[in-house]
């Protein structure tokens, strides 16, 4: 007789914080043969992997993010983030963590996704907050609900200042700015705090929480990234803003988005305390009802995306991800990362001629999904993609073994500061990423221990950097002295001069504050009293640098930018030597959309100042020119302005007159040795293409020829290519470097000289060159003549090289079969 087997069980577990969700769930789990939980964060997909390691042993269990994969052979339980959870898997037992998730304007596809279609065998559990149940209710009628109380109490104990915080204390703001900055004040009152950013990565996030844990610091200082899956011995949580950027502009926060941070004080049994600091007033008499009694307002509306996708062109594909839901209740996901990269990469030419069949269209589709941990979502990381997938959809089928060597070599770097540490991090993250999509490039593994060994050493260096510059040991007997009831008075004047109770402790360069030499701890502590008022100062700098006129800007000869003398970013490599990037020097308090706008502004007058300054190249862009002359000026170009004539010797012969008379009016000449640009041969464009040259190379800008060298020859430096030379209009040749116009001269004078015979190197040719007759024969050697001996004395000998002149001229003799011959044979009065 056939056993009967009951339906599989979908149980939804929702309830506030500390409830043991999360620990009932791995319970069920291991009560199964196989299963399946997805976490909201890799660091909590990590904690719980190791806390299921320990029961079932490493080869029972699989750990799948985005950035991490432990496959033993054959596993019985899979934990892994929501986004990297392996469907095709059958599993008895699968969970969600978080589920009200699914509203989450950025991620909430993924999560409603699981909702809607992920299962158990067996059983399926969904684990968050209760906001989600009426719309679960009706998405997913076949739910059965478990509701758990929260183990402790959660009071709300009011305002607080600061420095009356208790110990254990966690204070919330959202901007970077803003939490270093409260970090600083607790410094310097309470000796000490833990810092954490979403922008760490969990190695670096962990070392600050295991930090607070071990009772090394009292305090904490966080973004609202300690809302979710962060177990802490937490007393009191404060909160030092109630409004944040949510990406479209500022709000405050919900009642149940507090009641999320605010859940995090208390620790099973332990009792929990609310309330706000700073320069935050008094919490809503609503709101503190709401989060204590963990009543609040259920959610209206999940985001949602089709999943059906298809995959046979890029149209078929973009349509289906504009598909609208059909179930109310759920609204269409917009702006999604992935969809704007396929968005802007399905208008680059030569990726649309590669994705012309499914997969490659779900090869381009992968590619997208390719996070950038940066949060810039900038073309640059368009490029990035359509270069990966250009690789990928290309005959080898993998990503080249030595760019991503390069471009992981670029981030192994300890120095810089916290933000640039931040940063690099980010970066490794997408790369860790790549690396373990195996069927991307070879040595998977290889490059999977080599970012992993990356991201690990600058999250050392992050939490070091954070520990040394929030954690002050020595301060607290400091500022038993400086403490006062009064608030310390800071300013800054009109010269960007900062005081602190009005002593001079620095100034403002641009936008980063330079202090004074160092004058003992006491003075230390003077000087983070001054950020108190950077920020507002930062942020009008910034309004007044975006509506400045060119004239207020300047860079160096090193490619460093300056507005009104203070300096405010530098020249870094771009697509061409004509389009540098501009990185914006910004220090602790210029962020986000204020630092984008510094940088628009600044690359905007860099792109005026090179069309200024090198107008000749974009003059001849300009021109209305045959498909050869816009051949020979793109080739020009790119040169800077100077090129070899045995390099384009075909685009010249080919030139038309119109083309040829037109490039000739904007002062392009057509030399034998060279074909150049004749208005760029000044010598303050010559420094200027060399800064361009280095920007372009990454090399610091090399000398060049002064102007009492412009008449003679210079020796060629054997660090530096070719290019550097040809790019300020000097051309190499035999160890030397001449002017191109004198080049010229010299080929031309030689050849004179070769028509009679054999000739020697004598003091006219020298004089021409600007050389002793003794360096003279590597030169004409150069040229294409040979040095013989006769009558014991060397002279040279050859025919003169056929150039560029010569070549085109031989195009324009008429044939005489050519009908314009006749025109030889007219007779006129």
């Amino acid at each position: 007789m056939a056993m009967l087997r009951s339906a599989p069980r979908l149980v939804a577990v929702l309830g506030p914080t500390n409830t043991g969700k999360t620990h009932l769930a791995i319970e069920r789990m291991l009560d199964h043969q196989t299963g399946m939980i997805g976490f909201p964060l890799r660091l909590l997909a990590r904690e719980n992997y190791d806390r299921v390691v320990k029961l079932r042993g490493a080869r029972a269990v699989a750990l799948i993010t985005g950035e991490e994969k432990i496959l033993p052979p054959n596993p019985s339980y899979f934990v892994c983030t929501v986004e990297s959870m392996p469907l095709d898997r059958p599993v008895e037992f699968l969970a969600v963590d978080e589920i009200q998730l699914c509203a989450d304007p950025e991620r909430g596809h993924v999560f409603t996704a699981r909702l809607l279609h992920a299962r158990g065998l067996s059983e399926t559990m969904f684990l968050g907050a209760d906001t989600i149940r009426p719309l679960m209710r009706r998405l997913v009628p076949e739910a059965e609900y478990v509701s758990r109380p929260r183990f402790s109490t959660l009071s709300h104990t009011g305002h607080k200042k600061v420095t009356r915080l208790p110990p254990r204390s966690a204070v919330v703001a959202f901007a970077v700015a803003d939490v270093f900055s409260l970090a600083e004040l607790v410094r310097r009152q309470r000796g000490g705090t833990a810092v954490v950013l979403g922008a760490l990565s969990p190695r670096a996030r962990n070392a600050q929480v295991g930090m607070f844990q071990a009772g090394e610091v009292d305090y904490l200082v966080a973004t609202d990234a300690i809302g979710m899956g962060l177990n802490m011995d937490l007393d009191h949580v404060a909160f030092a803003r109630l409004s944040k950027f949510d990406g479209r502009g500022p709000r405050r926060l919900s009642a149940a988005e507090i009641g999320q941070i605010a859940g995090r004080a208390g620790r099973h049994m332990a009792d929990g305390t609310f309330g706000t600091t700073a320069d935050e007033g008094k919490l809503d008499p609503e709101i503190v009802a709401a989060v204590e009694e963990h009543r609040f307002e259920p959610l209206t509306r999940l985001s949602w995306r089709n999943t059906q996708l298809r995959f046979n062109s890029v149209g078929a594909l973009l349509q289906s991800l504009d598909e609208r839901p059909r179930a109310p209740g759920l609204v269409q996901m917009r702006g999604a990362d992935d969809h704007r990269s396929l968005q802007l990469l399905s208008r680059n030419a030569e990726i649309s001629a590669l994705a012309t069949n499914p997969g490659a269209v779900r090869l381009l589709w992968e590619v997208c999904q390719i996070p950038d941990f940066r949060k810039v979502m900038s073309d640059s990381h368009a490029r990035f993609l359509a270069h990966c997938f250009i690789q990928l959809a290309g005959p080898e089928g993998r990503l080249s073994g030595p760019w991503i060597g390069a471009q992981m070599a670029q981030l192994d770097r300890l120095d810089g500061d916290i933000d640039t540490l931040m940063q690099r991090i980010a970066h490794i993250r997408t790369w860790t990423y790549i690396t373990h999509r195996g069927d991307w490039l070879d040595n998977a593994a290889d490059w999977q221990e080599r970012a992993r060994g990356i991201e690990d050493r600058l999250s050392d260096a992050l939490h070091e950097r954070i520990t040394q510059r929030f954690v002050d040991r020595r301060s607290a007997f400091l500022v038993r002295h400086l403490a006062s009831e009064r608030e310390l008075l800071a300013s800054v004047d009109k010269e960007g001069g900062v005081a602190v109770e009005g002593t001079h402790v620095g100034r403002l360069d641009g936008f980063r504050f330079v202090p004074d030499a160092a004058e003992g701890e006491a003075m230390r502590t003077l000087l983070t009293v001054a950020n108190r008022v950077l920020r507002g100062e930062v942020a009008t700098r910034a309004r007044r640098l975006v509506a400045e006129p060119d004239e207020a800007f300047t860079f160096d000869e090193e490619g460093r930018l300056f507005w009104r003398g203070g300096r405010v970013g530098r020249l870094a490599a771009g697509e061409t030597a004509l389009s540098p990037r501009v990185e914006v020097r910004g220090g602790d308090f210029l962020e986000g959309e204020a630092k984008e706008r510094v940088r628009q502004r600044l690359q905007l007058f860099v792109r005026n100042e090179i069309e200024r300054r090198l107008q000749p190249l974009f003059a001849a862009q300009a021109l209305p020119l045959s498909g050869p002359g816009r051949g020979l000026v793109f080739q020009l170009v790119d040169a800077l302005g100077c090129l070899p004539a045995d390099q384009v010797t075909a685009l010249v012969g080919s030139l038309d007159a119109a083309s040829r008379r037109a490039l000739g009016g904007a002062g392009v000449r057509f030399g034998t040795e060279s074909v150049y640009l004749e208005p760029m041969l000044r010598s303050e464009t010559m420094r200027f293409r060399a800064l361009l040259w280095a920007i372009r190379h990454g090399r610091p800008v090399p000398s060049v020829p002064g102007a009492r060298r412009q008449g003679r020859a210079v020796r060629h430096d054997p660090d530096l290519p070719a290019s550097f030379y040809l790019a300020i209009g000097w051309r190499p040749i035999d160890g030397l470097a001449l002017r191109p116009e004198r080049l010229e001269r010299l080929a031309a004078a030689a050849r004179g000289k070769a028509k009679n015979g054999p000739f020697a190197a004598d003091d006219s040719l020298a004089k021409i060159a600007g050389l002793a007759p003794a360096g003279l024969r590597g030169v004409l050697l150069a040229l294409g003549y040979r040095a013989v001996i006769e009558g014991g004395s060397e002279v040279f000998v050859g025919r003169p090289r056929r150039g560029a002149q010569q070549q085109l001229g031989r195009f324009r003799r008429p044939r005489h079969d050519n009908p314009f011959a006749k025109l030889q044979e007219l007779k006129f009065a």
